[in-house]
């Protein structure tokens, strides 16, 4: 008896079989990447048998919702085209050239999740799609990080070997399928009401069952959490997460606000302003504030590191205030920048620098251009990414970056920019010339190298470029970084200059729970031989606190409008973190964090602050309370526009 092909069956002779072979896909591919992806993540895991569960009962229900969005071109095209045309050997054709094509999407869709997940230890999110905007930096990484011909060429036939695999269930429908257009309608009804009542009825946070992130980021599939973060790009508060009345939410801000330095201007409970008082003369120095790309603080001995890579800035720490307690507001570069410059809590959805209507805030350029100073902002590549440019240079910063370089004027550069040590030269030159016009400087420099692809000039350091390793990227940066305060401290201002070197984020954003604390700690070591004493500030403080503690150094008065804290002011007892992801936000108190999530959800934990692991906790009304104010205040306060200037 002859044996009947799997593809020979009934069910494959359908004129509507091939949207099951491309179902049969997706799922199979989307399979094999979460198992793929499982091995990566392996440490982070929870492997009880209810995780694995989710992890591929859930995923198995988000892969058929991706198929619903996948399939509906094929489904309008099988449903649409005459019975005669269909059965032509030019459309049988055409549909095996169409199933190659969607095999090396599913397949490229794939790769790309395996590098996202290795960079940011997501599925597809908000990045990915703020990624499709600045495709020339994105391509040019990949290709400076990755043989991409080599890669391509290995999906292609990847690719060309799935269909070959179900080439014979396409050509049976094409054959073998009889079909009118009163029958195809009626299926096609059905499968385009599918991702209809997918896009209304399913949300990505179905799968968020698991205390475990790793677990939750599993059970999702890539194609549909790509699109649902271009959904929820853009998070309104007050829609989306537990509020409050604002004059109750604006009270106790101005309770939370008040430190014993600080009065407050005026009795209307929406002004949070406050006049900043310190006693004896202001030290008016000049200040360069670097803020190095991707920095964990576990990437220097200092905090434990056995790897030897920070050496410069491990003996800077010896002769620097050195702050110990420090973690980052969130995990990318804009929400770093927003922080250090704003002192803002990172409010859902995008940073400020990336938001609409971002203009004349207060910032800590403003304070420093209203004491007379030259205020800059100093970036290695083209600022238009993230939109730099158009952020800072309508905050009170004068922005110079890549354009300002001459091709003499560059010893090594990659897509993100140049190496930092010429980002360093940039920086002196604008230095010196702020000098030279009577000005005092305060000069934010964000550095490029620690980046993939982590490509620096050869022969700075004992790491070679060519191994393109996250080590190298410190090392380099760390040498860049010894080399500008060589420079610098022949300079004639460097005796009346403090140098505050810190990060934008860690180098790693996933760990054991949606926010990891382990992966929000970064150093900062405040240097001037002339004027400020070697220490350490041991109190836990966020990103938010670095411009008014930095002010507090220099005995500034000023009318504030920041949420941070000046730490050498701040009573004992009162430390707090504010921090999170684009759509979790965070309070930490007292070794309790809340947690508040879209959909008016709160939750609480008590985080280890050393793995990044947490246990819930029953919901404490009052913490939740306090955290609401710090997000619910700082949305109003940037949707009113309480915190502007007159230009």
């Amino acid at each position: 008896m002859k044996n009947i092909s799997w593809f020979d069956r009934p069910i494959f002779r359908h004129r509507f079989s091939p949207v099951l072979v491309l179902t049969l896909l997706i799922i199979g591919v989307s399979f094999i990447t979460r198992i793929a992806l499982l091995g990566d993540a392996h440490k982070d895991m929870d492997w009880s048998v209810l995780h694995l569960l989710q992890v591929f009962g859930i995923g198995l229900f988000y892969d058929l919702v991706a198929v619903s969005y996948f399939i509906v071109p094929l489904v309008i095209y099988l449903w649409l085209i005459p019975e005669k045309i269909y059965h032509s050997k030019l459309q049988k054709v055409w549909l095996h050239v169409s199933f190659i094509v969607m095999c090396y999407i599913l397949i490229f869709t794939a790769a790309s999740e395996w590098v996202f997940w290795g960079e940011f230890g997501s599925r597809f999110n908000f990045i990915a799609v703020d990624y499709l905007l600045y495709t020339h930096e994105v391509i040019e990484n990949i290709k400076e990080s990755y043989p991409v011909g080599k890669i391509l060429s290995g999906l292609t036939l990847i690719a060309i070997a799935l269909w070959w695999s179900v080439k014979r269930a396409i050509s049976s429908s094409v054959i073998d399928s009889q079909s009118n257009y009163l029958q195809r309608t009626k299926v096609a009804v059905v499968l385009l009401l599918l991702p209809v009542a997918s896009f209304y009825l399913v949300t990505n946070k179905y799968k968020d069952l698991s205390e475990n992130a790793v677990t939750n980021q599993l059970a999702g599939n890539g194609i549909y959490e790509f699109f649902a973060a271009n959904l929820n790009n853009e998070l309104d508060y007050a829609t989306f997460y537990s509020n409050r009345p604002n004059l109750a939410v604006f009270q106790q801000l101005r309770t939370l606000l008040k430190t014993p330095e600080a009065t407050f201007v005026s009795n209307d409970p929406y002004n949070l302003a406050r006049q900043i008082k310190h006693d004896g003369p202001e030290k008016r120095l000049n200040v360069v504030l670097i803020s190095i790309e991707s920095m964990s603080a576990d990437f220097m001995d200092t905090f434990g590191n056995n790897q030897h890579i920070t050496p410069v800035m491990d003996d800077l720490a010896k002769k620097s205030l050195l702050f110990t307690n420090l973690y980052a507001s969130g995990t990318r570069t804009v929400r770093g920048l927003e922080a250090l410059s704003l002192a803002l809590p990172p409010t859902p959805g995008q940073s400020i620098v990336r938001r609409p209507d971002n203009e004349n805030l207060f910032s800590l350029g403003y304070v420093f251009k209203q004491k007379g100073y030259d205020s800059q902002f100093l970036y290695g590549g083209y600022g238009y990414f993230d939109n730099m440019n158009q952020f800072f240079s309508s905050n009170s910063y004068r922005v110079v970056d890549r354009t300002s370089l001459t091709d003499k004027d560059i010893h090594f550069e990659n897509v993100w920019g140049v190496a930092d040590e010429d980002l360093f030269t940039l920086s002196l030159r604008e230095m010196d010339k702020a000098v030279a016009n009577g000005k005092p400087f305060f000069s934010h420099i964000m550095t490029t190298s620690n980046h993939r692809p982590f490509t620096y000039p050869d022969g700075r350091i004992d790491i070679s470029p060519k191994s393109k390793s996250r080590e190298g990227g410190v090392k380099y940066t760390d040498w860049a970084i010894g080399d500008f305060i060589k420079r610098a401290s022949q300079k004639p201002w460097f005796d009346n200059t403090v140098f505050v070197i810190t990060a934008d984020h860690c180098a790693a954003s996933a760990g054991k729970t949606s926010i990891p604390l382990n992966r929000y700690h970064i150093p900062m070591l405040i240097y001037s031989p002339k004027h400020i004493q070697p220490g350490k500030m041991e109190r836990l403080m966020g990103q938010v606190d670095i411009a008014p503690t930095l002010l507090g150094l220099l005995n500034f008065n000023y009318t504030s409008h920041f949420f941070g804290y000046d730490m050498y002011q701040l009573e004992p007892g009162r430390e707090r973190l504010l921090l999170g992801t684009y759509q979790d936000v965070a309070l930490i108190r007292n070794g309790q964090m809340a947690i508040l999530s879209p959909k008016q959800v709160e939750k609480q934990v008590k985080p280890n602050f050393e793995d990044g692991s947490a246990i819930p906790e029953t919901v404490d009304p009052k913490l939740a309370q306090e955290a609401v104010s710090w997000y619910q205040g700082a949305s109003e306060v940037f949707r009113r526009k309480l915190s502007r200037h007159t230009p």
